[in-house]
């Protein structure tokens, strides 16, 4: 286990990061893995990292906040975290969050004072959020497990063996075996998804058309100069980095008034502490203008009225349904495994997949025809018998996908 772990701390900073020497590190961590941040913050050193910041959080501390704190509270961010978050992303440290939490943290909670808190972290962190989307810094999101996470994901194990089984199941998605092959094997799946993106990019798609059998009906139009990413980003500045550590996906951003039809969930969804299950969105213009659902139908509510652009979409993500974490039949109660588990989309900001849009204003992005939003919620919508086909520019039509896996 602790070869393991090593190997796991290593690829997050010299592959996921690709920390430079001198360059600052965040980690955002829970303290109940702190051990773990530990070791990601003595691989830094070793590369020559200038300094590592931690930044601790606690679900039990953010549940009693929420349900205690003063009304106000929830309306405003103090100083030093604005600084503390925004100053960081200007000078271009390297930003590792570590996620790990209670998928029900916050069941029950008002949400109000969630939408509300989202709002002015909004406002607070905009230079963070821009530079995020933007290239701006290096980023990655990685998980390990707590109990609380562990016993939902594998709720018939004793906790030390749910922490056990949940951890083998993170080893397999991020590739790490124990015996020092990650780096090759992570460049090798890289190299896979990059020739994939390379044929997406050439064929040029006008709109792609979702079908299934949950009842998924939904044409979606990309922007004109659109393109797909895949697992490995680059920086305004070049430096390589991946940032959601495992990634399956190809994605690209959809036109904010181009998206027509209904959308079927076909995993549940955890956001903001609640689970959300049973889903579907009636989309017309791009708008979500229904949304209903079995479990968590406020909070669905709740999420897409964060802001204007919160009830539009920013990214369209293709993920095949036979994938080394789809293959391990587990539902995680974490988007970062879920997502990368089916083929998804996200509702707010839209990551700019134009030509030129890391360099564009907000304004020249949103004239382009890109969502602007605080919020950007991802949630799963891949099915075995998922069929998307592509009308490319020249009216040709062609299967993306047909029995939830690639076509092409």
């Amino acid at each position: 286990m602790n070869e393991k772990l090593l190997e796991y701390a290593k690829m997050l900073i010299q592959i996921g990061l690709n920390v430079q020497k001198g360059q600052t590190l965040i980690i955002s961590c829970p303290v109940d893995c702190a051990y773990f941040a530990r070791m990601c913050a003595k691989e830094a050193y070793a590369v020559g990292c200038r300094e590592v910041v931690n930044i601790w959080g606690d679900d039990q501390c953010s549940r009693m906040r929420f349900l205690n704190a003063e009304d106000d509270v929830f309306d405003a961010v103090p100083l030093w975290r604005r600084h503390q978050r925004n100053d960081y992303a200007l000078e271009n440290a390297a930003y590792l969050a570590i996620s790990a939490t209670d998928p029900e943290n916050l069941k029950g909670v008002d949400p109000s004072r969630i939408v509300r808190t989202q709002q002015a972290f909004g406002k607070a962190f905009t230079d963070f959020d821009r530079l995020q989307m933007d290239g701006g810094f290096p980023w990655c999101i990685a998980s390990v497990p707590i109990p609380s996470w562990a016993n939902k994901v594998f709720p018939d194990a004793e906790e030390a063996q749910a922490m056990e089984m949940l951890w083998e199941a993170i080893f397999k998605t991020v590739r790490i075996s124990g015996d020092g092959t990650c780096v090759e094997k992570w460049n090798a799946h890289l190299a896979t998804l990059d020739k994939r993106m390379h044929i997406l990019n050439d064929l040029h798609f006008k709109t792609l058309h979702y079908t299934n059998g949950l009842g998924t009906d939904l044409t979606i139009e990309l922007p004109p100069t659109h393109h797909w990413e895949s697992g490995e980003s680059k920086t305004r500045f070049g430096q390589t980095f991946i940032a959601n550590i495992p990634t399956e996906e190809l994605f690209t951003a959809p036109l904010k008034k181009g998206i027509n039809g209904v959308v079927y969930a076909s995993m549940p969804l955890v956001n903001d502490g609640t689970i959300i299950d049973g889903f579907h969105m009636v989309v017309k213009e791009g708008k979500i203008v229904e949304v209903h659902a079995r479990e968590g139908e406020d909070s669905l509510k709740a999420a897409i009225s964060v802001d204007e652009g919160a009830c539009y979409f920013g990214e369209v993500a293709l993920v095949p349904y036979d994938s080394p974490i789809s293959n391990q039949k587990i539902l995680f109660y974490n988007t970062l495994f879920d997502e990368n588990a089916s083929c998804h989309l996200a509702f707010g900001e839209a990551y700019p997949c134009i030509e030129g849009g890391q360099d564009m204003t907000k304004a020249e992005k949103v004239a382009a025809g890109l969502n602007d939003s605080i919020t950007h919620v991802d949630f799963m919508i891949g099915t075995a018998d998922l069929s998307i086909v592509g009308t490319t520019q020249d009216g040709r039509t062609i299967p993306v996908f047909a029995n939830g896996n690639f076509a092409i």
